[in-house]
């Protein structure tokens, strides 16, 4: 380890005296999306109706706006300007990125709780003024009608008359509306969807009346105070969901007919029917292996029947809501075949055909072109990759993007153009200008190399074979000055579980920039993809069922082994870190395989699945009373006695994802049995340390570990 420490400091000497870009843990933290990311065209968006587009410059204080033949020179939006018309309004925005297309020559925008306009002569327009306390603001597509929530009700503001209603006055704290439900699982992101017209508002409302409440401790008051949350964990009372809509001058809110009595279900996906007669929703039993599409009246909220029903023996989990093509087709996105496809549906329920068959995944709709074709992204035959596809209503495709790499495509919708911005593991970022028939328009942007004279290295990209035959993607960050004869202590990083992907072909290959830091300390910092992760299929992703860590762990250790393998590792100094499903794989890899790593840091841990909460828990280990066997496997404190080397586990005192109780009731656990281990708590923190703060979480969890390798 001299060696390497002497190494590191000679090169560093070397590069100052040159005057190069030295890489600290300060800058990889705090100014990774500043000093060291690649130039880009910020919040791309196009003008309806026009071909041009707008995109942020200046540090986000100018909206520039740019016809795809460029003939047209369109003024430049300044911040400035706008905060100069505000002036007698007495509010001001931070920047152009609050800005929105409402047509093409009028830009709206909130700010001091008032909706305005901007046009591109420079009028300033007030048209509202929400209700104070608005929060959940959400616009109509078609008009500048809001819908928010003050606490737990939802008010609707229409623009036309200047008339503001209440949709729902409930005093119950126990009854929630116009949020997010089912924590936000199944895709769930809002609770208020707007019609088509703007003319009716639906709404998530929730009964959280038999759900635990959950203490949080607030530290602000003398002496401290708690704050409950609602919190329904594995096995126990969850939610009872309804979705209510609301028209202009009701009295009250009409609700769908989901059917009262089956309170142990999931309402998602919600969707409308362009025509705004038609709203469907996926709904879910409580086991999750079983959904039904079922359409209802708009008007009436009388349940129309079940469209159609998926049935998984590991679980049923709708991602997407019914995309239409006209007020009698739509598309489903569904995983029935193995692998997120789409299907086109009459909106009688009949399924007209399967218009993609590709044996790799669907990642979501984009929109359509000019000429009625569905655009799509997909990971593609790499699945670390992220590309645009066409496909017509006959189920012909077509790729658009070609490029090895990771493509974010900003689709001009029922047009003829779109922009792809794409980057892989040696490309920083290109953004060009296409046309829908594959042909490349013009570059709009080739960044530079934000790493060109520094000590950053680039990851390298590669994969071994699992214990199953099956392809494991991994990604490795070297010192910038390795040495194969050399050998290098290992850090494992690792997430492993379902809904996420931490290796990817795009710039660091999706990784943060502290592993680079880390590198050049004199380590190798590895990270695989697991039986579990994202975007390779239910085959691969649904092995995990009701036996959440085991094949996870499995996956790892042949990562150990091919690590192993290389002359240049130090296989006898390793160690591992992860946070939340990643603090539940260090944990276990810790006291399930130990001896494996000299020491590990765990983040936010799951220690017990029966304290997560019930929608994701249950979906993936079913009940505890279900699984009992799978349960008594994953819970940590069943392993305790194993450890063997440094623990430090770290908890955000305010975690309303995986709450503290993980991580003290498996402390206690090592305090009864005399075991020695580490814990930090960052207070006031929630799931994750964000801010200023984060500096000194890595800098506690990347010296802990340098520490434990170097004993």
């Amino acid at each position: 380890m001299k060696s390497i420490r002497w190494s590191l400091l000679a090169t560093l000497i070397t590069f100052s005296a040159v005057g190069q870009n030295i890489l600290t843990l300060e800058g990889a933290v705090l100014r990774a999306r500043s000093t060291y990311s690649p130039q880009d065209l910020p919040m791309m968006k196009w003008v309806p109706e026009e071909d041009a587009y707008s995109y942020l410059k200046d540090g986000y204080q100018t909206l520039a706006i740019e016809q795809v033949d460029g003939l047209e020179v369109y003024p430049a939006i300044s911040t400035t300007d706008i905060n100069e018309a505000l002036a007698e309004h007495q509010t001001k925005i931070g920047g152009a990125y609050v800005l929105n297309w409402l047509d093409s020559k009028t830009l709206y925008f909130q700010s001091g709780g008032k909706l305005f306009t901007y046009g591109l002569n420079g009028t300033l327009t007030l048209h509202q003024e929400l209700a104070k306390g608005a929060s959940n603001i959400t616009i109509a597509p078609t008009s500048l009608n809001a819908a928010y929530t003050i606490d737990n009700n939802v008010v609707v503001s229409w623009e036309k008359d200047n008339v503001t209603e209440h949709a729902t006055n409930l005093e119950d704290l126990n009854i929630v509306s116009g949020q997010a439900i089912a924590r936000s699982e199944f895709g769930i992101t809002n609770g208020l969807f707007w019609s088509p017209d703007g003319a009716a508002i639906a709404f998530y409302q929730k009964d959280e009346s038999l759900v635990s409440d959950y203490p949080l401790l607030e530290l602000a008051s003398t002496p401290g105070s708690l704050r409950e949350i609602k919190y329904p964990m594995a096995g126990q009372p969850s939610e009872y969901a309804r979705v209510g809509i609301f028209r202009r001058g009701m009295t009250s809110p009409l609700y769908l007919d989901t059917d009262d009595l089956k309170r142990d279900q999931y309402l998602t996906n919600l969707s409308w029917s362009p025509d705004g007669a038609i709203i469907t929703l996926a709904i879910i039993n409580r086991a999750q292996n079983h959904f039904d599409l079922v359409a209802f009246n708009a008007q009436t909220g009388v349940r129309l029947g079940v469209l159609f029903s998926e049935d998984d023996e590991q679980w049923a989990e709708p991602e997407f809501p019914a995309y239409w093509v006209s007020n009698d087709q739509f598309i489903w996105l569904s995983e029935r075949d193995g692998f997120m496809n789409l299907y086109l549906y009459h909106s009688s329920g009949r399924l007209i055909r399967q218009l993609t068959k590709n044996q790799f995944v669907a990642t979501g709709i984009t929109g359509r072109t000019a000429k009625g074709g569905i655009l799509f992204t997909a990971t593609g035959s790499d699945p670390r990759e992220n590309h645009l596809f066409s496909v017509d209503l006959r189920g012909r495709q077509k790729q658009l993007t070609t490029e090895g790499g990771y493509h974010r495509t900003t689709v001009q919708e029922n047009g003829r153009w779109f922009v792809d911005s794409y980057q892989n593991v040696n490309t920083p970022r290109v953004i060009q200008l296409a046309s829908f028939k594959g042909q490349t328009r013009q570059t709009l942007l080739e960044a530079s190399d934000p790493w060109k004279e520094s000590n950053i290295f680039a990851p390298e990209l590669g994969s071994v074979t699992g214990p199953d035959g099956s392809t494991l993607y991994t990604r490795m960050y070297k010192p910038f000055d390795f040495d194969p004869t050399m050998k290098y202590p290992v850090l494992v990083y690792v997430y492993g579980g379902p809904h996420a992907q931490m290796v990817t072909n795009s710039w660091n290959g999706g990784g943060p920039l502290w592993m680079n830091e880390f590198a050049n300390r004199g380590y190798l910092v590895f990270t695989l993809d697991n039986r579990g992760s994202a975007h390779r299929g239910t085959d691969f992703e649904q092995q995990i069922h009701r036996q959440l860590g085991t094949l996870e762990m499995e996956d790892q250790l042949a990562g150990i082994e091919y690590l192993k393998s290389l002359n240049y590792v130090d296989g006898e100094n390793m160690a591992v870190h992860g946070w939340s499903y990643g603090g539940f794989m260090t944990t276990s890899l810790m006291l399930r395989k130990p001896g494996t790593f000299k020491a590990g840091v765990a983040g936010g841990p799951v220690t017990d699945w029966k304290y997560y909460e019930a929608m994701y828990g249950e979906r993936y280990m079913d009940r505890p009373e279900e699984n009992i066997e799978g349960y008594a496997l994953s819970r940590l404190h069943n392993h305790a006695d194993k450890l063997i080397g440094n623990l430090l586990l770290i908890h955000g005192t305010i975690d309303d994802v995986v709450v503290m109780q993980h991580n003290l009731s498996l402390v206690q656990e090592f305090v009864s049995k005399g075991i020695q281990m580490d814990f930090f708590p960052y207070p006031m923190h929630p799931h994750n340390v964000r801010g200023k703060d984060r500096l000194h979480l890595m800098t506690k969890v990347l010296n802990y570990i340098d520490e434990a390798l170097q004993e």
